[in-house]
């Protein structure tokens, strides 16, 4: 539930909960969200009560109720973060991020880590901006192995086979997409092919080279993310140097 709030009086919240309260509604989770309206997450055995419930506050005039649903991944994290995150207004799959809000795209990607079954992660992101950084943080936040399938973290990374645990369901594949389709072998890309067959998470780095160089399409991704040390970097790829020899 999400309300704006007209008049702040004082105990217009316990008022609220009160009415949750003799409805045997729980409160999970409450915060302001961007300084305009407060969010909560409900919880309940009875899905009457919450359209019972909505019902009477439309009669409150101090709020209005601005949603009333259940939780998408967004509202919980808008919850729990006191902020929504952006997403683009013509490509509901792309999500943006800023550097100081890497805390919750970390959380972002943790959650959708912990979902099973093939998915795949496009980042998109200028160099030294935190992306295989905010990768791995929600991998441990996940609670799930990291494997890097092509990198530049340390030294350039491209791997032509990985051991018997490292090829579960389980683990995140952290790929480069410039590493993957410019810098590597005939070995590598087999592995890769293999790789994004398997019902598995993989987060694909700048993902619109990938695209270009290969014959995977945008329709392969779930989500495109977008991370950005400010809100007006623009993402571009002319200084990126494609032509290094594999190690």
């Amino acid at each position: 539930m999400e309300y704006k709030i007209h008049k702040n009086r004082p105990g217009l919240l316990g008022d609220i909960a009160s009415l949750m309260g003799m409805l045997d509604i729980n409160i999970v989770t409450i915060n302001g969200v961007e300084d305009r309206t407060r969010g909560m997450l409900l919880q309940t055995n009875d899905e009457e009560k919450i359209d019972l419930m909505g019902k009477m506050l439309k009669k409150v005039d101090n709020i209005t109720i601005t949603a009333l649903r259940p939780p998408k991944l967004v509202d919980i994290l808008a919850v729990r973060h006191g902020r929504y995150i952006e997403r683009d207004s013509d490509d509901r799959k792309t999500f943006r991020f800023t550097r100081d809000e890497l805390g919750l795209l970390v959380d972002f990607l943790g959650e959708i880590f912990k979902r099973e079954g093939n998915q795949v992660i496009g980042l998109r992101g200028m160099p030294r901006v935190g992306k295989t950084e905010s990768i791995i943080a929600g991998s441990v936040c996940a609670n799930k192995r990291w494997t890097f399938v092509s990198s530049t973290l340390l030294r350039q990374t491209v791997r032509s086979q990985l051991s018997e645990d490292e090829m579960t369901t389980n683990n995140v594949y952290i790929i480069d997409g410039i590493v993957s389709t410019i810098r590597s072998n005939e070995k590598h890309y087999s592995l890769l092919q293999e790789i994004m067959a398997m019902p598995s998470t993989k987060v694909i780095e700048h993902p619109d080279i990938f695209i270009r160089e290969s014959e995977y399409t945008y329709n392969h991704f779930d989500y495109i993310i977008e991370l950005r040390n400010t809100p007006d970097e623009e993402i571009n790829y002319d200084s990126f140097t494609y032509t290094s020899e594999p190690f």
